[in-house]
């Protein structure tokens, strides 16, 4: 089935760039975006989380060493991001 939709010119920008950086085409990354918001519609965060709570448990990770984890993760990022807005 085909839908049309009037989007603003900013989401249409944000779109063509989201599904460039992720190597889909536009119609794609939409269809993607549409069936991930329809598969959790209806369910808790608590819900979705699960998984990664019963992994967490059966990793037998401290929480101290899961926030040491999450803090790195953090920073990495950071420092990506501020380098990659630093690029000419």
């Amino acid at each position: 089935m085909t839908f049309t939709i009037n989007l603003p010119a900013a989401t249409v920008e944000k779109l063509h760039a989201q599904a460039a950086s992720s190597g889909k085409d536009v119609d794609t990354f939409v269809r993607e975006a549409v069936e991930v918001k329809l598969a959790i519609a209806g369910h808790s965060f608590r819900d979705i989380m699960a998984p990664v709570h019963n992994d967490f448990r059966k990793s037998g990770m401290s929480e101290d060493e899961l926030n040491a984890l999450i803090s790195e993760a953090v920073t990495e990022a950071r420092v990506t991001r501020k380098t990659t807005r630093n690029q000419p």
